[in-house]
């Protein structure tokens, strides 16, 4: 009769610390980007522009790009940050723009209503999570603070390279 594989019983086998440490980040990680979009909508509610749109126009704060580098850079289909772009043009937060290196093609721009329209979501933003910052004691604030310049080492460390992600 053929061995079953060994299936780790996971109360007999300690597991790996760096997983463990993994599991336990990517588990609050996924809870506090949850607790973030619903607090949001609380205090700003944005159903008409969901987060992916947010996104956008946070990449394109930094400059105007075209749609196939939007893509790249949010890890989506070029066809779906189409669809994305085609309604934040429609509500002039973007608009198109020549290339300057390539005439046939245009490059996506943030207009002054996109970047009026982020900058208020960012202010709201900011200020909710700076409400729920007070809440924490101050050893906890603290830790957060310090924990700030690894967690963003780890978003480098994590974002594909060629993206701007990777650039400070």
């Amino acid at each position: 009769m053929p061995s079953s594989p060994h299936v780790p019983d996971s109360a007999t086998e300690s597991p790996d610390p760096a997983v463990e440490h993994a599991r336990r980040l990517t588990d609050t990680v996924t809870r506090l980007r949850r607790a973030l979009r619903s607090s949001i909508r609380t205090d700003y509610p944005w159903e008409s522009l969901p987060m992916a749109q947010v996104e956008l126009l946070q990449t394109l704060a930094a400059a105007p790009l075209r749609v196939g580098e939007l893509a790249a850079r949010q890890r989506l289909a070029p066809n779906t940050v189409s669809g994305l772009v085609g309604k934040l043009l429609d509500a002039g937060f973007v608009d198109r723009q020549a290339d300057p290196g390539d005439r046939r093609t245009a490059r996506i721009a943030l207009t002054p209503a996109g970047r009026r329209q982020l900058d208020e979501w960012q202010h709201a933003h900011e200020r909710r999570i700076a409400a729920a910052f007070d809440t924490l004691d101050p050893a906890a604030r603290e830790a957060v603070v310090h924990a700030l310049p690894a967690l963003d080492q780890l978003a480098r460390a994590l974002a594909p390279t060629g993206t701007g992600a990777d650039q400070g």
